[in-house]
């Protein structure tokens, strides 16, 4: 039996070629800080993280098309926390309302049934952003606006999946040997996913669950892996992942949504990568396709950089000085699954 003091004791002894694992979620790069795990194991295994925020890769003009919507007489947007500080190329959403635009933040998707019943002089469109995890909560959405025939409820996605920029990373960084897979994405999709990407770019990929002895597990198959020359899809987190994911929620987002390209900001466009309204649901779709378009970064930001793992959110010149959540510069900052506001809270610690 292997027992944890074990695993700590190798993954905090082992002396040989640097590796870099990427963890791709959030919640995983919040429980690494937690848990302390960069001081429990060999500067010689980095750790890094991926593009696993949906709001900090939703592009500027997705906000731009909000805060239009939001100005216009008799309109209002529906949104999470998270997206109202996110500038667009020319203001966030926080911004706009104090300029006189509508928007009300909700908690849950489903609240603006209610919302969109008590005042039908307004047309309201949510913000749907996400990825799979989120995804099948819009569908459900859907089912109410057709059940009850609301006709001034719309949507605006920015839903991306996950595999595809999965294969982005691989193919544009060489340099990274394996991933801690996402927990909750992997909920929905399942693990199965992984194995076609492990076997292609003979990576590692595990998923895992988000306590710190958990990530320890997945950080020591993986170190295994890359000592015996493996390069094999793990599943560490068997009682919340399975082989196939939940396909109740897979059928939800089959039967509304279709695979479509997109941005992803800080990457640019990946192919088959977003999830837009399929054409018979088009009455729904508050215009979410745009064209190509250039993505300004602001002077100085490295949010391209830290998003596909290249550096740690320090390595930026502006991280913790003109950029702060109070003061986003880049969108890495802003939500609480950014990369640059887990770092930005947990400054001065190991991780």
């Amino acid at each position: 039996m292997i027992t944890l003091e074990r695993i700590v004791r190798e993954l905090r002894d082992y002396d040989g070629e640097e590796i870099k694992i990427m963890e791709v979620c959030g919640t995983h790069t919040s429980s690494i800080f937690k848990n302390g795990i960069r001081s429990l194991i060999s500067p010689k295994i980095r750790l890094i993280s991926g593009p696993g925020c949906p709001v900090c890769v939703t592009p500027s003009v997705y906000v731009d098309k909000l805060v239009d919507i939001a100005g216009q007489e008799r309109h209002c947007v529906l949104t999470f926390g998270d997206m109202m500080k996110v500038k667009g190329s020319r203001m966030s959403l926080t911004e706009a309302v104090a300029a006189g635009a509508r928007v009300r933040v909700l908690y849950s998707p489903l609240d603006a049934v209610k919302i969109a019943l008590e005042d039908k002089n307004t047309q309201y469109v949510f913000a749907a952003v996400g990825f799979e995890t989120t995804t099948p909560v819009y569908g459900v959405l859907l089912d109410e606006i057709t059940k009850r025939e609301i006709h001034n409820l719309k949507l605006l996605t920015s839903l991306k999946i996950m595999v595809p920029a999965l294969s982005y990373v691989c193919e544009n960084e060489k340099n990274i040997d394996a991933f801690l897979a996402p927990g909750h994405v992997s909920v929905i999709i399942g693990c199965d996913v992984y194995k076609e990407l492990a076997q292609k770019y003979k990576k590692p990929f595990v998923v895992a669950g988000f306590e710190g002895e958990h990530i320890l597990a997945a950080l020591y198959e993986i170190l295994c892996q890359v000592k015996n020359g493996r390069h094999e899809m793990r599943n560490l987190y068997p009682n919340a992942v399975t082989e196939k994911g939940n396909l109740t929620a897979q059928s939800v987002i089959q039967k509304y949504f279709e695979l479509k390209d997109d941005f992803w900001r800080g990457i640019g466009k990946i192919e088959k990568s977003a999830l837009k309204l399929k054409p018979e649901y088009s009455k729904f779709d508050a215009g979410s396709s745009f064209d190509e378009f250039e993505e300004k970064i602001p002077a100085g930001c490295r949010c391209r950089d830290v998003i596909l793992g290249r550096i740690n959110p320090p390595e930026c010149p502006l991280f913790s000085g003109a950029c702060t959540p109070l003061n986003a510069v880049g969108p890495c900052m802003v939500s609480t699954e950014g990369v640059c506001g887990i770092w930005y809270k947990n400054r001065g610690g190991k991780g």
